[in-house]
């Protein structure tokens, strides 16, 4: 869908630094990096975007469709801390004219806030929320802040220890979810269950873990963005109404609910949010609409909205550059999406060169390509 900024924006398209984002794998678990590239080239067709990878074999690494990346760099772990972030950053940074970040995986968001100081100097704009935005909202505290805020949320404890775990599994009452501090969550329907699903869990995320009441309703979904003063730019909400095995929502639909907008509006305002968010609610038959997760980034759906005219993650680019902001369209009732999964061809000397050099150039930069000549 064209908007009456597109003809601005792709003018000065030549003039924009690149776009460095993350989250680029797709599947039964899809990272949210296409659909926010996908969106961003909707409007910025010919602006370079540059892909953060943490694995060579990361889908969207050989998409040649809209989601495409003009080159790829292989990052440090997070839990590898900010000093190799910050020493691998600066070199991406200079050698692809990078300005801006937008990070698609909770894991990165700490770390760039840390060096977040750093960035500035260099003159890069990165989407992020605050420390006590991000450490009020995150999977350790949800309950205490839906307590605070008083709006409902599934039942939880934070367990340092399996002994602790299993007493508030039993307290809570199976079936429970048992879940990361940062990621990762299984159903636990028995105490057995419960051990096997936490000692693998344990084992890539350490302790502690969380055990979550199962709420048994229908999911809805919030996708936004958040001025960082309280207020909302744009939402969107859906009801899920396929789930993988993961949980993940594989089609959805697009409601009006003023209820949950008002959540949304009390939720945002307390956090004085930021940048992108999701919001994920359970709503069980005569009950209220349950809170059970916070997103501090663009869904793995975002490409959705961006394609009946409330494209977020352009507005994001559009802020970035200065331009003036595009008219962000409400997502009208009843319009729904399906997932569609599909093979992306390479060549294995593509994998090999990633895997032994760390970085894949898809599109040569232009001023590289000018300066041989």
């Amino acid at each position: 869908m064209k908007s009456s900024s597109q003809p601005q924006a792709l003018s000065m398209v030549n003039d924009v630094k690149s776009i460095a984002i993350s989250g680029l794998h797709r599947g039964e678990n899809p990272q949210p990096g296409s659909a926010v590239i996908a969106s961003i080239r909707r409007v910025f067709p010919e602006i370079r975007i540059i892909g953060l990878s943490y694995d060579p074999l990361e889908s969207l690494l050989f998409s040649k469709g809209e989601d495409h990346l003009d080159a790829a760099y292989l990052m440090p772990y997070p839990d590898m801390g900010e000093v190799p972030l910050l020493g691998r950053l600066e070199m991406i940074i200079r050698k692809e004219n990078v300005g801006y970040i937008i990070p698609c995986l909770d894991l990165e968001i700490p770390n760039l806030i840390n060096i977040s100081q750093q960035l500035d100097e260099w003159g890069v704009q990165c989407a992020l929320p605050t420390k006590r935005s991000l450490r009020m909202m995150s999977k350790l505290n949800l309950c205490h802040f839906c307590h605070k805020i008083n709006i409902s949320s599934p039942k939880m404890e934070v367990a340092a220890d399996q002994e602790l775990l299993l007493h508030f599994a039993m307290e809570i009452g199976y079936p429970v979810y048992v879940k990361g501090k940062f990621y990762e969550a299984q159903i636990a329907h028995t105490p057995d269950e419960l051990i096997q699903a936490s000692q693998k869990i344990a084992r890539v995320w350490g302790w502690p873990l969380i055990v979550q009441e199962v709420i048994n309703g229908e999911e809805y979904d919030i996708i936004g963005l958040g001025d960082g003063q309280g207020g909302i730019i744009k939402t969107c909400t859906i009801r899920k109404f396929q789930r993988s095995v993961t949980g993940k929502g594989f089609a959805g639909v697009v409601v009006e609910n003023p209820e949950l907008e008002r959540l949304a509006q009390i939720i945002i305002e307390e956090l004085r949010w930021n940048g992108p968010f999701e919001l994920e609610f359970l709503k069980a038959a005569g009950k209220p609409y349950s809170l059970f997760e916070i997103n501090p980034r663009f869904p793995a759906w975002s490409d959705f909205p961006s394609q009946v005219g409330c494209n977020l993650p352009a507005r994001i680019v559009e802020d970035f550059i200065g331009i003036e902001p595009t008219a962000l369209a409400a997502c009208v009732s009843g319009q729904m999406f399906v997932r569609h999964s599909v093979d992306l061809v390479g060549d294995i000397a593509e994998l090999a060169d990633m895997s032994n050099t760390g970085e894949r150039i898809m599109t040569p930069y232009q001023a590289e390509v000018e300066a041989t000549k």
